[in-house]
């Protein structure tokens, strides 16, 4: 729960940090960045994006739900898993 608040409080600073955090150095990062400097809000908003997206995954890779389709406009796999990891979480039939 603290944790979650530091990012949020991070991501209102600087965006690009909060994504990192969230999603390490790839593709998103690299969107963030860019979409930060183009205008403060779009970093905003793809930023709280890429950690709804985390934190919704990883609740329900809690609960035992998988969803196999991949979230648009995120390229991590470390967020579309939900940090599980890399291929660990296996589908339901």
């Amino acid at each position: 729960m603290i944790a979650t608040v530091l990012l949020i409080i991070i991501t209102l600073f600087v965006p690009p940090i909060g994504v990192f955090l969230v999603a390490g150095c790839g593709a998103d990062l690299l969107i963030n960045i860019l979409l930060t400097l183009l205008g403060y809000f779009p970093g905003h908003i793809h930023a709280f994006y890429v950690e709804y997206v985390y934190y919704k995954r990883r609740d329900e890779a809690r609960a035992g739900i998988y969803d196999a389709r991949p979230a648009a406009g995120v390229y991590s796999e470390r967020v579309q898993n939900g940090g599980r990891g890399y291929g660990t979480m296996a589908a339901t039939a």
